[in-house]
C-alpha cells in the first residue's frame, strides 16, 4: 500500500470514528425521549435536548472540515486576497465563540495605526475562528483569553494567548499535522478531531503567512502554562498586492 492510500484509508477511518460517538449519542437520547417523554421532567427533558444539540453541533463541525481538508488536497481551494480591517473581523469572532462559551473572557488589544491585513477574508476568519474557538474549548472555565495584534517592522503580528495544560517543545511541530491530538486531562475532556490546527496551518501558509506556537509554564501554577499561537502576516505594498491579485 503507497503513502497515498494509507492517507486516505487513515482520514476514512479516523472520520468514521469521529462520526459515530455523536451519532450514537443523539440517536439514543432521542430515542429516550419518544419512548418515556411523559416519565421524564422538564429538567431532564432539557438536558437532553441539550447533549443532542451540542452533538449536533460537533458534527456540523467535523463536517466542515472535513471539506476544508478534501479542498486543500485537491486545490481547489481558491484564494482570493483583499485588503481589510482586523479589528472588526476580530470582534465579531469573539461574539461568535463567546455565543458558545459564555463562561470564557475575552480581550482584544490592536495597536493603534495597525495596517490593514491582506488576505483572504473568509479564510482568515475561519483561521481565527479556529484559534479563539480553540483557546475557549482548551482553557479552565472563566479562563481569558487575550488577542493582541501589533505592527512589527514589514510584518503584523496576532498573538492569540490563553491559560491551558502545557505543550512540550517536541510536540510544537506535532499539532500542526492531521489528527494530532495531545493528551492532557483536558483535551481528554473535549471532543475533537485533531483537523483544526492542519486546517489553520494550510490556510494561513497559502496567504503567505506564518503559524507558531509556545508555551510557558505559569509560576504560580506546576499544571498549567501560557499557551501562545502566534499569525505573522506580510504587509503588502500596492505593487505586490497588484501582482498577487494578477495570478503573480
Amino acid at each position: 500500500m503507497n503513502n497515498i492510500e494509507q492517507d486516505y484509508e487513515d482520514f476514512i477511518s479516523t472520520v468514521s470514528h469521529e462520526l459515530r460517538t455523536p451519532l450514537t449519542s443523539i440517536r439514543g437520547f432521542s430515542q429516550t425521549l419518544l419512548s418515556s417523554w411523559d416519565k421524564l421532567d422538564d429538567e431532564n427533558k432539557k438536558k437532553f435536548i441539550k447533549i443532542m444539540e451540542e452533538q449536533s453541533q460537533r458534527l456540523i463541525h467535523l463536517v466542515e472540515n472535513m471539506l476544508a481538508v478534501t479542498k486543500l488536497k485537491s486545490g481547489s481551494n481558491l484564494t482570493v486576497f483583499s485588503e481589510f480591517e482586523l479589528k472588526p473581523l476580530i470582534s465579531q469572532v469573539v461574539t461568535l465563540v463567546k455565543n458558545q462559551y459564555q463562561s470564557q473572557k475575552f480581550e482584544i488589544n490592536i495597536e493603534p495605526n495597525t495596517p490593514k491585513i491582506f488576505a483572504d477574508k473568509d479564510k482568515f476568519m475561519q483561521v481565527l475562528v479556529n484559534l479563539i474557538e480553540n483557546s475557549a474549548k482548551y482553557s479552565p472555565d472563566n479562563s481569558t483569553t487575550e488577542i493582541d495584534v501589533k505592527q512589527d517592522n514589514k510584518i503584523i503580528k496576532i498573538n492569540i494567548s490563553n491559560t491551558g495544560i502545557g505543550i512540550k517543545e517536541k510536540d510544537y511541530d506535532k499539532i500542526f499535522t492531521k489528527f494530532a491530538r495531545i493528551d492532557n486531562p483536558l483535551t481528554r475532556k473535549v471532543q475533537g478531531s485533531g483537523l483544526g490546527l492542519y486546517i489553520t496551518k494550510n490556510l494561513i501558509e497559502k496567504m503567505d503567512g506564518k503559524i507558531f506556537v509556545k508555551s510557558e509554564p505559569l509560576n504560580n501554577s506546576e499544571d498549567l502554562s501560557k499557551i501562545t499561537f502566534t499569525i505573522e502576516m506580510p504587509i503588502k505594498d500596492i505593487e505586490e498586492q497588484t501582482r498577487i491579485k494578477c495570478g503573480r
